[in-house]
């Protein structure tokens, strides 16, 4: 998986149509992770913050002495490259420089005031006697998650709606044959080996991909995104004002887990731990489905799964077969049958490899290597059962002539 900075790099580049300067990528971290601009390009900022006209260049040379040129040379590359200014052509045929329009005006509200606020005052809405403390979130946000999870697996309690299993099929996480019910791929197997906050950051890139083609404004989707990871844990917010697609929208993070909306017309809802970190890039966080260090492989094929995870127990059970279960215990089996049965479905015998170790008992971490040879050879044998055959394309030529015809033919 990505790093979270990666990500965070990610998402800044996404929607970009033209290429950015290197100098402005550079500057999205500074020592010790400060994210602000330097004190002379904020003093620059300020200087041109109040002027309608664009301001000579070399003017804005004047503003440092000669032996502090390099801090301004690296100023004015910020500066450009954070596209907070760009040059302007002067009456005489001077250059100029002006601030860009957007952020001027937003600079301007926010040290002065005014502008359309988010629509979180709920003081209309009175005091909410279902509110919803930290924990009751956790928990909700972890269950609606998991859901998704399950259904991936194949659990036939999970349901999710048609346009979460579409999503689904379209990322490439599952596939559909026909009027099959739609089951896990390779990616989807894969995807559920990653943490909670990397899959939601895929699963979110995936969905704004599609965005466009369910009729819904990416602009307004983004903004909501990012205004959500500003928001308060616990702290309730009002629907009011929000436009129609802003409101679907809300019901699918409803579905993802990411907000609390205790019904589909409710007026107020509460963002989740998920929704704040989304944007933030933040992994390790309370809400993570995933239970590390509960199986113990032995050298007769045998798995015992120290768990009482249905989710847990529904990834093993997809390479292997179901043998006793007890209150905190599963024992299975890797067969032949079941392993060439995961493989046929998409999942490689590495991935089932990395699985097993990634998810093994402490006790197991200990001997060299986690996972006995006999195991990970065997797995691999029964893969390579299945490619016996290798098919490639090619060409037959005739060279004995034909008819009336002569040469060769193909």
């Amino acid at each position: 998986e990505l790093p979270p900075l990666a990500r965070n790099y990610v998402m800044r580049l996404l929607f970009l149509d033209q290429p950015l300067p290197q100098a402005a990528v550079t500057f999205w971290v500074k020592k010790d992770n400060q994210r602000e601009l330097p004190p002379l390009a904020r003093n620059y900022v300020m200087r041109l913050l109040f002027l309608d006209q664009p301001l000579p260049q070399a003017a804005v040379t004047f503003w440092v002495k000669k032996d502090n040129q390099r801090d301004h040379d690296d100023c004015m590359g910020i500066l450009t490259g954070l596209r907070l200014w760009h040059s302007q052509q002067l009456p005489g045929g001077l250059q100029g420089l002006v601030l860009n329009p957007i952020f001027k005006e937003n600079l301007r509200i926010a040290l002065l005031g005014g502008g359309k606020a988010w629509a979180d005052d709920t003081s209309q809405l009175g005091p909410d006697k279902h509110a919803r403390d930290i924990t009751s979130l956790d928990k909700y946000a972890m269950e609606r998650w998991e859901v998704i999870l399950h259904f991936m697996v194949g659990s036939p309690s999970a349901a999710v709606s048609q346009d979460l299993a579409q999503l689904l099929i379209q990322a490439g996480l599952m596939k559909s044959e026909g009027t099959e019910a739609p089951c896990i791929t390779s990616a989807g197997f894969q995807f559920l080996l990653l943490d909670t906050s990397s899959q939601l950051w895929y699963f979110m890139l995936q969905y704004l991909h599609t965005a466009e083609t369910r009729k819904m404004d990416l602009v307004e989707i983004l903004s909501f995104v990012f205004q959500l990871s500003f928001s308060t844990l616990g702290k309730d917010y009002s629907v009011e004002g929000m436009s129609d697609s802003l409101l679907t929208f809300l019901q699918h993070l409803r579905e993802f887990g990411l907000v609390f909306q205790r019904k589909r017309k409710s007026r107020r809802f509460y963002p989740t731990r998920l929704a704040i970190n989304l944007a933030l890039g933040v992994t390790g966080s309370a809400v993570d489905v995933h239970r590390q260090g509960y199986i113990v492989v032995e050298t007769n094929y045998r798995i015992y799964a120290y768990t009482d995870s249905e989710l847990q127990l529904a990834l093993v059970a997809l390479f292997s077969e179901m043998l006793y279960r007890f209150p905190n215990l599963v024992v299975a089996q890797l067969s032949r049958e079941s392993v060439q049965q995961s493989i046929a479905n998409g999942i490689s015998a590495e991935q089932i490899i990395h699985f097993l170790r990634t998810r093994a008992h402490p006790v197991m971490l200990k001997t060299t290597p986690v996972l006995p040879p006999t195991i990970t050879d065997q797995v691999r044998l029964w893969e390579l059962e299945r490619d016996r055959l290798q098919f490639t394309e090619g060409k037959f030529t005739d060279r004995q002539p034909c008819g009336g015809c002569t040469g060769e033919r193909e």
